[in-house]
């Protein structure tokens, strides 16, 4: 007889004798829920495990607990079998049988064994035989302490060794690149460097080389490791064959205090351990946020720690006096600048203080300060710098980056996301090579997703929005966006265009699709946090500096800004800071702005303070204080707070407690962000979505009429450049690539020019002097060149009030 039971009407509960018409009411039974097909069930070490068509056995017992040692295997990485460490004991027809848990998927009323005696003496001899040719490095290696292979020689090896035999030898270690030491007899072959290198970061520069005995991991002749996200290689390396050059001998795992926190070098809002020992950071590490970053990062933001151990770091006040920047107490140095502002404020109003910057801090920074500038009635504020898009982006229907990651369609109209937003770079990789996003890409140079792009279309400055209408007027094209969810992921692409071409463009791709999400990429860590906060203004940075340059300014506060570096018209940042009559600097080094300050206040920076951040999709997480700040340095908050003090207001915070419970209750959009949900959250907490709204559009300029002499200029950030974290990081400074403009092959040729030979560029503005570069990426008739690079003026050649910017190119 079966054991189900008999359901009828009777076992089922009635909750009314009768219906309102006094006859008798006879509930109806809900149908029974449908079998999972894929759902299987599966017995390890003799307990059920429910699991799923396809999942692998290894993933399969991780989530029961049952640890299966391994080396190569690597959850966000394809299974290749390379070490066979994970065999296990599965049950079969013929009897039991050892597999590979890496490669072998789970099969209802699957029996697996981990720990039987055969799987115990199959591990011991994988482990051997690693060992054979092991070299003893573990007293001097930088793995020792943290090694998969050192930990599991004890607890899943044979305790001696059969082979005699010397062991290999070869020169180590070898730099592969200007991050990473390679010390080749160490390696075990488990192919994890040479899957990520290929497969997630899609720059295939390191593989095995040679043949049998010989195979080893190597790059290509003459062709360095030069990828965006080589330290993740050195993460994953499950022993000591790739070690970083900044951390090599320079700690062990028992010296490291580490906490958890968030990366804020850009705004994907990677999170990472932070590790110091001694009171100094020494060592950044991706953790695996599903939402977010999956373990990554790039070599940005894994290194750039470095920046807050400078000995450029600026640990006390300075005020300028006859003799100089000169150091001074915080009193004073506070005192100073309040009576700055007061003067300010007292000759030309509120109107006369501006306050830039603001995105390299936390939210509660952003916050504290827009509650003083409201305090003292200053309404101009920026913290893009204006080289972001219009706030109004953030009132659009949002998407996440996992929304962008799984969507049908994603439409690109951004900058190069490798350069600027490398490791969502790698999220949207992820989902165009498994095939599960077609990318639309509209851009006016080729980036690091073009080999990826479903479409990619050239669009030169300012034709954008008609590249776009054009693009979805496809049929084609239209079917595809008609097919699922659609995200636009949308930013400034090019520095040299008014911003409102952006947005005309992305206003095209709403009007022909209304139910897509945005996803605005902004580069600076805490851009969104700082502009929601209250960090903002309708006129913008360009407004302020116009003022300041015309000599409306008294006061000009830079709160970790450098216009002079992060404006993109350089010579209106420069008559900027010559027109305002007296500026006051929040830093942590003297950057070439601060250095025209009168009164310079010391940040505390990165792992030197706690509080929150909110990165592009509106996320947001904690970071967190691990070392002492340098000197005497202060977060923002506090100089803020302590500010207000000196100038009569009390701004109401008096700890980070307290920023963050102001910051929840005044501030709308945070108004679910309080420290016991960021508790709860493993991933942030997102932002309270507002009502949908709209953007401005046909703000733009109308751009002037082409010649055949002239080229559209563009210009675009790279990963490493003179930006003050790269710049004072001692192992990234060297990365940044020297200056140079870039013209289509075509276009070299017509020019006459020999490649690396220096041309004249000119503008309406300026000329500048540069070598000259082919690159294929660059569309016919624009010539492109990096922002910020050593050695260049690029900046002199923008004009922010045009709609673009040609230049005429001459050889010299």
């Amino acid at each position: 007889m079966s054991d189900e039971k008999d359901t009828t009407v009777e076992d089922a509960p009635v909750e009314d004798a009768a219906a309102d018409d006094g006859t008798e009411a006879v509930e109806e039974i809900a149908p029974e829920p449908e079998p999972d097909p894929n759902a299987v069930t599966v017995t390890i070490n003799g307990r059920a495990v429910p699991a799923r068509k396809g999942e692998l056995i290894i993933a399969a017992a991780d989530r029961s607990g049952d640890y299966i040692p391994r080396f190569c295997y690597h959850p966000r990485m394809s299974p290749v079998g390379m070490c066979r460490q994970c065999l296990v004991e599965v049950e079969g027809p013929r009897g039991p049988q050892l597999v590979v848990s890496c490669m072998t998927p789970v099969a209802d009323g699957q029996v697996v064994h981990t720990e039987s005696e055969t799987v115990k003496r199959a591990q011991e001899g994988i482990i051997e035989l690693l060992l054979a040719n092991h070299p003893l490095d573990c007293p001097v290696c930088d793995k020792g302490g943290e090694c998969p292979l050192q930990d599991q020689a004890f607890s899943h090896g044979p305790g001696e060794s059969r082979f005699v035999e010397e062991k290999r030898h070869y020169e180590k270690p070898i730099a592969i690149s200007d991050l990473v030491l390679l010390d080749r007899e160490r390696c075990i072959l488990c192919d994890r460097c040479t899957r990520f290198a290929d497969e997630v970061a899609g720059d295939a520069l390191i593989h095995f080389t040679q043949r049998g005995n010989n195979t080893q991991v190597m790059t290509f002749p003459d062709e360095p490791f030069s990828s965006y996200f080589s330290g993740n290689t050195v993460q994953i390396c499950p022993v000591g064959a790739l070690t970083s050059t900044s951390y090599r001998f320079k700690a062990r795992p028992w010296d490291l205090d580490q906490v958890e926190s968030t990366c804020t070098t850009c705004s994907v809002g990677c999170r990472t351990v932070v590790q110091a020992s001694r009171d100094e950071l020494v060592r950044y590490n991706g953790v695996d946020s599903e939402a977010v970053n999956w373990g990554w990062l790039c070599d940005r933001g894994r290194y750039n720690y470095q920046s807050t151990n400078s000995d450029q770091r600026l640990g006390s006040p300075l005020v300028r006096t006859t003799d100089g920047l000169t150091e001074t107490s915080w009193h004073s140095a506070l005192a100073a600048a309040a009576g700055l502002i007061q003067d300010a404020i007292a000759s030309g109003g509120a109107d006369s203080v501006a306050i830039l910057g603001g995105a390299r801090g936390t939210n509660e920074d952003a916050h504290a300060w827009a509650l003083l500038a409201d305090a003292l009635g200053v309404t101009r504020r920026d913290a893009q710098l204006g080289d972001g898009l219009d706030p109004a982006v953030f009132s659009l229907a949002q998407a996440t980056i996992t929304d962008a990651a799984t969507a049908a369609t994603v439409i690109l109209l951004a900058p190069d996301l490798k350069d600027e937003l490398p490791v969502l770079h790698l999220r949207l990789r992820d989902a165009a090579s498994k095939k599960r996003t077609k990318i639309i890409e509209v851009s006016p140079r080729q980036s690091g997703l073009t080999a990826q792009a479903w479409r990619s279309v050239g669009a030169a400055p300012g034709t954008q929005a008609a590249a776009v209408r054009e693009l979805l007027a496809d049929p084609a094209v239209a079917a595809q966006v008609a097919s699922g969810s659609v995200v636009v992921v949308v930013g400034r692409g090019n520095l040299a265009e008014h911003p409102g071409h952006t947005l005309d463009a992305l206003a095209a791709v709403l009007a022909a699709v209304p139910t897509a999400t945005v996803l605005p990429v902004l580069r600076r860590g805490n851009v969104r946090g700082a502009v929601q906060a209250g960090l903002t203004s309708a006129g913008g940075a360009d407004e302020i500096l116009q003022a300041a340059a015309d000599g409306k300014i008294g006061c000009l506060v830079l709160i970790g800004a450098d216009p002079l570096r992060d404006a993109p018209d350089s010579e209106l940042a420069r008559r900027a800071l010559a027109g305002a009559r007296s500026i006051i600097a929040v830093d942590t080094v003297l950057t070439t702005s601060s250095t025209e300050a009168h009164v310079i206040l010391p940040a505390a920076a990165a792992g030197e303070k706690d509080g929150t951040t909110t990165n592009l999709e509106g996320r947001v997480s904690p970071v967190t204080q691990k070392v002492t700040p340098h000197g005497t340095s202060r977060p923002d908050w506090m100089i803020a707070v302590e500010l207000g003090t000196h100038l009569g207001h009390d701004l109401g915070i008096d700890s980070l407690a307290s920023a963050q419970a102001s910051l929840a209750t005044t501030v709308p959009a945070f108004a679910g962000v309080t420290a016991e949900a960021l508790k709860a959250a493993d991933d942030g907490v997102l932002l309270a979505a507002g009502a949908v709204g709209s953007i401005p559009t046909g703000t733009a300029p109308a751009a002037p009429e082409r010649n055949s002499y002239d080229y559209r200029l563009v210009v675009s950030r790279k990963l490493y450049d003179r930006a003050t974290g790269t710049a004072t990081s001692t192992t990234l400074a060297p990365l940044a690539g020297s200056a140079a403009v870039h013209l289509h092959p075509l276009d070299l040729d017509r020019l006459g020019a020999a490649p690396g030979s220096s041309v004249k560029v000119t503008s309406a503005t300026a000329s500048v002097v540069l070598p000259v570069q082919p690159d294929a990426t660059v569309v016919r008739g624009t010539v492109w060149a990096g922002w910020n690079l050593p050695d260049t003026t690029i900046g002199e050649l923008l004009d922010t009030a045009a709609s673009i910017v040609d230049v005429r190119v001459e050889s010299l």
